[in-house]
């Protein structure tokens, strides 16, 4: 048979006195989601009708001055390429989705950029999919220690 704990006097009395005073506790969870919140705000950029050469300088001036505004994840909405449907017409080059190929290889092979992001993913559907990359920065606040 298991002995019953028994509650001492003084941590009863504390209990109670902690109890009283409730209007100074904060609900842990709601704090840490505001945070969260701020910390997970995604930026948005949309590269329909940029030429290459165009897109690529807006997209490391978005990443760059999103990184210093401490965003965490951006998406970058490419498209498709307009000759994204050329499987239908066997006379149209497939290869002509240009800013979908050339956008994630120029951020890979820009040092500056390769410094702050920690991934590049393929967009989920709902945010474009085939046509969207996501990218995750590094915490800029671990980085300038």
């Amino acid at each position: 048979m298991k002995k019953k704990y028994s509650v001492p006097q003084k941590d009863k009395k504390d209990w109670t006195n902690f109890t009283k005073k409730m209007d100074n506790i904060f609900v842990k969870e709601d704090d840490s989601l505001q945070e969260n919140h701020e910390r997970n705000k995604i930026r948005r950029l949309d590269l329909h009708g940029y030429s290459l050469e165009d897109a690529n300088k807006v997209v490391k001036k978005f990443i760059t001055e999103a990184f210093d505004k401490n965003y965490r994840k951006l998406l970058i909405v490419t498209g498709k390429g307009s000759r994204s449907k050329s499987y239908d017409n066997p006379y149209i080059s497939e290869n002509l989705s240009v800013l979908k190929n050339s956008i994630p290889e120029y951020i890979k092979n820009d040092e500056s950029l390769n410094s702050i992001i920690n991934k590049v993913t393929q967009a989920e559907r709902k945010d474009g999919g085939e046509g969207a990359i996501n990218i995750f920065l590094k915490d800029k606040k671990k980085i300038t220690k």
